[in-house]
C-alpha cells in the first residue's frame, strides 16, 4: 500500500468535514490516524494550561500557543497536532493559514481517558529527537506531569510542585494543583 501524504490527510479531512464529521486527522509514518475527541477532563486541562501559558505568553510578545487543533508538518513529514504547543516568537514572527511546518518549542500531550501513556509518551519523546526543546505529558488519572528535556532524564511533578520553563518562558510557572478540574460544593454553585 502507498504511503500517505500531507496532500491525502487533507483530502481526508476535508471529506470528513463534508460529510459532518469534525474529527482531526494526524499523519504517523505515511499512515493517515483519526482522531476522536478528547474527555472533558483532558480537554479541561488543556484550556487550563493554555490559559496560564497565554496570560505570561501575550503582554510579553513571546511567542505564539497552538492548542490541539493546530497541526505541524515535521522535518520526518509526520502530520501532527499537539494537545498543546508553543513556538517563539522569532521562529514564528507570523502564523500562516496553513499547518506550521516546524517543530515547536514545547509540546504537551494530555492522557485521554482512552490513551496510553507510553504511547504519548514515545509520541513526545519523537518531538524532543526533533527539535523540541520541552515535552511535557500530562496525565489527569494520576495527577502527574512529566517533563522531557533533551540529553536528560524525564522529570515527574505531582501536586505539590510547580512546573516552570526556564529555557522558553522565564519566570513563568504554575501549580501542578491547578491544571486539574476543581470540584464544585454545593455552597459553591
Amino acid at each position: 500500500m502507498p504511503l500517505m501524504t500531507v496532500k491525502d490527510a487533507e483530502e481526508v479531512q476535508a471529506i470528513l468535514k463534508e460529510a459532518g464529521h469534525d474529527y482531526q486527522i494526524e499523519l504517523e509514518d505515511g499512515k493517515i490516524i483519526v482522531m476522536g475527541p478528547s474527555d472533558i477532563v483532558s480537554s479541561e486541562v488543556g484550556v487550563r494550561l493554555i490559559s496560564v501559558l497565554f496570560a505570561w505568553v501575550n503582554p510579553r510578545n513571546l511567542g505564539r500557543i497552538f492548542d490541539s487543533a493546530g497541526g505541524f508538518i515535521l522535518p520526518d513529514s509526520n502530520l501532527t497536532a499537539p494537545d498543546v504547543s508553543f513556538v517563539r516568537a522569532q521562529r514564528l514572527r507570523r502564523s500562516v493559514r496553513y499547518f506550521g511546518e516546524m517543530v515547536p518549542d514545547l509540546v504537551v500531550e494530555i492522557k485521554s481517558q482512552s490513551d496510553r501513556i507510553k504511547t504519548i509518551e514515545k509520541k513526545v519523546i519523537r518531538f524532543i529527537e526533533l527539535g523540541a526543546e520541552v515535552g511535557i505529558v500530562i496525565d489527569p488519572d494520576l495527577e502527574t506531569v512529566k517533563v522531557f528535556r533533551p540529553n536528560s532524564q524525564p522529570i515527574l511533578l505531582e501536586n505539590e510542585d510547580i512546573l516552570t520553563l526556564p529555557e522558553l518562558l522565564p519566570g513563568w510557572e504554575v501549580r501542578i494543583t491547578e491544571l486539574w478540574p476543581p470540584v464544585f460544593t454545593e455552597e459553591e454553585t
